[in-house]
């Protein structure tokens, strides 16, 4: 093996890699899962393209505006914008991201150089590089058509600035991986940022009381103001180095570019040393010594849950048991329970109430109400079109026990609508408060459409689950999404469903019968109840025939 590494280029290297990894995802698209999975993806290409090419657009119009007109400062915006979204863009995302562990790539006769080109060039595959390297060509195009004597300084400029960018957010991955080695650690800054993301558009009033009556010209000024106290960091230089060159002052432009050479070359020393500790073997482990169980405390435990649980058949009692304790295990899950009451707190505030900071004029609870309900159907229901994705090696369990799957799939969705239940019950407590609840036809409706609309997507998504599984990891921030066939079915069914509710609900205005919402709702709900239940036995021989895949995708 060393003999190989030895022989063997750096490119050639590369290119081996390369080579490897083409022929190791064109071995996936042979199975029907992964080419519907791609066909996803590229739909939501598509509709990132639209938004990429549409912010180019406007990046080339305000570069070549800057520049023929003479308002340079338009440039340190322009490039504070792309770097702020270069860095933040990926924590947003980082579940949609490909989980790919370099510290794989350890197994190939790799010389550390080559680990360090491929780890670098692997930060060009990110969405958000792809996104930033676009629109500084576009940046780079409008200052060149305004004046074509800064196209050389303009081009060394997005050379660095892209350079500076990969490097820096490679690094902070780097060090993002290792500081959330351990799950814990990872769920509670897990936790803080969703409550900092929410809590942070509970002062959009107070930031429009204070702009009120200020001039777009003296908000803009501020804002420059603002950007040249940050004049020492990497965008300001690259903007300033621009200016600079645009202004022709030689030496201004040296400096600037130097100032970015020296933070390519700090930068890239740090990440040298943080991928040389993976290189030589660095393993992150979050194993913890063993604990003695209680077995006393245990006992009375599970004799309370036999007590709770009496009243199902015992397979689909352990199954519930079971759903149980890994919700209590997964912080991530626990956590994100939260965002339905802080939703509704905001959007209550927001679009009705007394004092709406959105709208002038208050949204009645009449409509709020079902809106508000709708949405959080749409955040809820979205897991439960990979209720195997915990399961691992585990689900070989349900096909060697003596136990029928409709029972595995019943416990899983009681799981779900008990969850449901939960969250919409205290949903309904704070919009009381907030807002008052409706009017009594408009409630019912309400109640029975969410009836619906579950028991509604409980056959498709259980069907899904067994025909399109994705594994998750616990405690993981990387990789944690369905397979793209899901997430789209999903949202599709989701959007039907809503559609009809949404004209159920109208057309008891228009008839001007408040109860005939309620009536419809009634018998839709009993149909959607009784196809559901019928279903259950279907799916579980559709899960006999998806044996094989569960377990082949579960279990890697």
């Amino acid at each position: 093996m060393a003999d190989v590494a030895n022989g063997s280029g750096v490119f050639a290297q590369i290119r081996l890699v390369a080579g490897l990894r083409w022929r190791i995802l064109r071995n996936l698209m042979r199975t029907r899962n992964s080419r519907w999975d791609v066909f996803g993806l590229v739909w939501a290409a598509i509709f990132a393209s639209a938004f990429v090419i549409g912010l180019c657009w406007l990046l080339w119009w305000g570069a070549y505006f800057s520049i023929s007109r003479g308002q340079y400062a338009w440039l340190l915006l322009l490039f504070w914008c792309i770097f702020l979204f270069w860095q933040t863009f990926p924590i947003f995302i980082a579940g949609f991201g490909a989980p790919f562990e370099f510290r794989t790539l350890l197994r190939f006769p790799l010389r550390f150089s080559t680990f360090y080109f491929i780890g670098l060039a692997y930060g060009l595959a990110d969405f958000a590089a792809i996104c930033g390297t676009c629109w500084l060509v576009s940046i780079a195009v409008g200052v060149s058509m305004a004046r074509l004597s800064l196209l050389p300084a303009v081009a060394l400029i997005i050379v660095l600035f892209i350079w500076m960018n990969i490097t820096l957010e490679r690094l902070l991955s780097s060090w993002m991986e290792r500081l959330l080695a351990r799950r814990r650690t990872r769920e509670l800054l897990f936790g803080l940022f969703i409550l900092l993301s929410v809590s942070a558009q509970f002062i959009r009033p107070a930031l429009i009381h204070y702009s009120e009556g200020a001039h777009g010209t003296a908000q803009l000024q501020q804002l420059q103001r603002l950007v040249s106290y940050l004049s020492p960091f990497p965008p300001s230089l690259a903007g300033s180095a621009l200016i600079a060159a645009g202004q022709g002052q030689p030496l201004q432009f040296l400096f600037k570019v130097g100032g970015l050479f020296i933070y390519i070359a700090v930068l890239s020393g740090f990440l040298w040393r943080r991928f040389a500790s993976q290189y030589r073997g660095e393993e992150l482990s979050e194993t913890s010594a063993p604990i003695q169980a209680a077995a006393n405390a245990s006992s009375v435990r599970l004799g309370r849950k036999s007590d709770l649980l009496a009243f199902f058949s015992p397979p689909v009692a352990a199954v519930l048991a079971k759903e149980f304790k890994y919700l209590m295990r997964n912080g991530f899950v626990l956590i994100s329970l939260l965002m339905p009451p802080l939703l509704v707190l905001l959007f209550s505030s927001q679009f009705s109430g007394k004092h709406p900071s959105v709208t002038h004029t208050a949204i009645t609870s009449d409509t709020f109400f079902p809106g508000m309900m709708g949405y959080l159907i749409l955040m809820l229901m979205t897991p439960a079109y990979n209720c195997f994705a915990y399961e691992s090696k585990g689900i070989r369990n349900y096909y060697t026990a003596p136990i029928r799957f409709r029972d595995v799939l019943l416990a899983k969705n009681l799981m779900y609508a008990s969850i449901l239940g939960f969250e919409i019950a205290i949903s309904t407590a704070l919009l009381s408060i907030r807002i008052g609840l409706p009017s009594t036809p408009v409630f019912a409706a309400t109640l029975l459409a969410l009836v619906f609309a579950i028991a509604g997507q409980l056959a498709i998504a259980d069907w899904v689950s067994l025909s399109f599984p994705r594994k998750l990891e616990y405690g993981s921030m990387r990789g944690q999404r369905g397979s793209g066939v899901s997430i789209w079915i999903a949202f599709g069914v989701q959007i039907l469903l809503g559609g009809i509710c949404a004209v159920i609900l109208f057309a008891g205005r228009w008839a001007q019968n408040p109860w005939l919402p309620a009536e419809a709702f009634a018998v839709l709900a009993a149909a959607s109840l009784g196809g559901y239940f019928a279903s259950l036995d279907a799916l579980s021989g559709v899960a006999e025939k998806k044996k094989e895949v569960l377990i082949e995708t579960l279990s890697k």
